[in-house]
């Protein structure tokens, strides 16, 4: 009998039941919500089978921040959800300002799952300095 505790994961990379047998899966809209962090976080190039997948926010490290920009920005967060995260309808995305802190921007999504229609909506803060 090994000393060690039972590890968290498994391989492959599946939940463990917890005290009660049941497992930890995350529910539709944190699994969305994760989804979306993901795919504006991702470099296109990035995963070695999907080499187009992710926001391509990278693209914009270092712009101004000017209307034009943002603008960039907002298109490049639309088609990316639009591709890659069909489990929602995408309702809106702006990108705004940051007030005093000129090099940062909010992007604001909202959406709404496709299952159910349930509204949602997040907010990301990018920093063009990098």
């Amino acid at each position: 009998m090994s000393a060690h505790p039972r590890p968290l994961i498994g391989w492959p990379l599946l939940p463990l039941p917890d005290a009660h047998g049941a497992l930890a899966w995350p529910d539709l809209a944190t699994s969305v919500r994760d989804g979306i962090r993901a795919i504006l976080s991702t470099r296109p190039g990035e995963q070695l089978m999907r080499p187009e997948f992710g926001g391509g926010l990278d693209r914009l490290l270092h712009a101004p921040n000017t209307i034009a920009t943002r603008r960039e920005m907002r298109d490049l967060v639309q088609d990316a959800l639009t591709r890659w995260e069909s489990r929602i309808l995408l309702d809106r995305v702006e990108v705004w300002e940051v007030a005093g802190a000129p090099s940062q921007v909010r992007v604001e999504i909202a959406y709404r799952l496709a299952r159910s229609g349930q509204a949602g909506a997040m907010n990301v803060t990018v920093d063009l300095e990098g």
